[in-house]
């Protein structure tokens, strides 16, 4: 009883340390990139005034170094939890706590975030930084399922657009590349479900659309 006290005493110790770790991991090289990544996002808005790109560009390099603590920290404690000497059940257990935590947290620094994008820009700016932060795949499929499938109704142009920006509301918040992919994989899912239902053979018209493109691309030529 006293080493499975002292077990997890230890277990305790190591997720504040690991969790200081991760708060305090942000050295400046890593602030200077999200500063240019935000940069890079504020430069496509065309905004013509410096002192609101300034001030967009630190609120967008916040939120991904918030970002960053907040999926840092999560990871790290799980680490911590996983080398420890919890049973499999109750190491589950927590590691699902945990995550359903940091979703929380997660949750509300992205409601605080677009509230505050929203006081500074129109609607439409807001949703161009979020395609910036989900590298433009909205407005990239949306076109590419309205290339593909030309006599798509506007009840199914509205489904599939739907779809995606709510991924984009996800992928967003993820912790890298392949998570924020992973959003969209998902509800890309959904979509060529829906559109299966709907009577659209998808490999078909798939492979119709990949000739039509091969057709425009020696057009050019």
């Amino acid at each position: 009883m006293m080493l499975k006290k002292i077990s997890l005493g230890l277990v305790l110790l190591v997720l504040t340390l690991c969790n200081l770790n991760a708060q305090q991991h942000l050295d400046p090289e890593y602030i200077k990139v999200t500063n240019e990544r935000a940069a890079k996002i504020v430069e496509e808005l065309k905004l013509t005034d410096t002192e609101k790109e300034q001030t967009l560009t630190n609120i967008i390099g916040e939120q991904y170094r918030n970002l960053s603590k907040l999926h840092d920290g999560r990871d790290a404690k799980i680490e911590a939890l996983k080398k420890s000497d919890l049973p499999k059940e109750k190491l589950e257990s927590k590691i699902e706590k945990l995550k359903s935590k940091t979703d929380k947290s997660i949750s509300k620094l992205h409601k605080k975030y677009i509230i505050i994008l929203n006081k500074h820009l129109t609607p439409e700016k807001v949703d161009a930084v979020k395609d910036g932060m989900t590298y433009g795949v909205v407005p990239k499929t949306y076109f590419a399922f309205q290339d593909m499938l030309p006599n798509l109704t506007e009840a199914q142009k509205k489904y599939i657009y739907d779809n995606l920006v709510e991924a984009r509301e996800h992928a967003m918040d993820a912790g890298t590349s392949k998570e924020k992919h992973a959003w969209f994989g998902k509800y890309k899912g959904r979509i060529n479900n829906y559109l299966s239902a709907q009577g659209y053979d998808l490999n078909k018209e798939s492979e119709d659309w990949h000739k039509r493109i091969e057709e425009r691309e020696k057009a050019k030529n």
